[in-house]
């Protein structure tokens, strides 16, 4: 900041928790707008504190489930390539990560199979190890929330292809996990985990995948791999 000019006063950092830093500012009487990336009930929260003050402009970029439309005639490769980076990135904690993944049935064993295997390539260690690819969830309270996202699948009936399981017995560390066998009314589908766990779901025409995947209460992103341009674009303006 200092290097690209901007004078002192201008930038301020101020670092803490949500009730002590990020409660007071939203409540500020000075402060006229605030912008916030996170949860939804933190966003509605934040909402609330500008109505109470003075009705200070907000923007919100809050959680995601969205999803990532894989086509017969995709490019597979490249296809496994964006599902797994549209989910694993980050550890999962990515607002827009691509936890449901629709594969069209003629392709969907074979595209699990390829998917799976590059999970396996994921080396987890801690954030100061070069070679790490996955570090440890945020803290204890991410954990726990995933692993209870991870139990219910399973007992909803969802298939684990691989993970499920905590990695090690020290820190927050979490097994990259896929489930197959998913249906749209697992909670694994529906609502946000927000961690490595990813859902691979079966479908048969592009009608009724726009008609799912568009079945969800958020909207942040999407995403198709084909390599018909006019299905994409249908597809995209759905």
């Amino acid at each position: 900041i200092v290097e690209a000019g901007i004078p002192p006063g201008v930038v301020n950092i101020l670092s803490g928790y949500g009730p002590t830093t990020g409660k007071p500012l939203a409540l500020h009487m000075d402060v006229t707008k605030v912008a916030f990336t996170g949860s939804t009930n933190v966003g509605r929260l934040i909402q609330q504190y500008a109505a109470q003050s003075n009705l200070k402009k907000v923007s919100l970029e809050l959680g995601g489930k969205s999803p990532l439309i894989i086509c017969e005639d995709a490019d597979l490769d490249q296809a496994v390539m964006s599902a797994h980076i549209g989910l694993f990135l980050n550890h999962g904690q990515c607002c827009c990560a691509s936890s449901r993944l629709f594969i069209q049935d003629t392709i969907y064993d074979a595209f699990v199979a390829k998917v799976v295997e590059k999970s396996k390539e994921i080396n987890i260690s801690h954030g100061f190890d070069p070679a790490s690819d996955q570090g440890p969830q945020v803290d204890k309270i991410q954990f726990d929330k995933i692993m209870s996202y991870i139990e219910s699948g399973k007992k909803e009936g969802a298939k684990v292809a691989v993970g499920g399981e905590r990695h090690g017995d020290k820190g927050y560390f979490i097994q990259p996990t896929i489930f197959t066998d998913v249906t749209d009314d697992m909670t694994i589908a529906k609502e946000e985990i927000f961690g490595p766990v990813l859902s691979c779901l079966k479908f048969k025409t592009i009608d009724e995948v726009i008609e799912r995947a568009n079945d969800t209460p958020y909207g942040l992103a999407a995403g198709v791999c084909t390599r018909d341009i006019g299905r994409a674009t249908r597809i995209a303006k759905a």
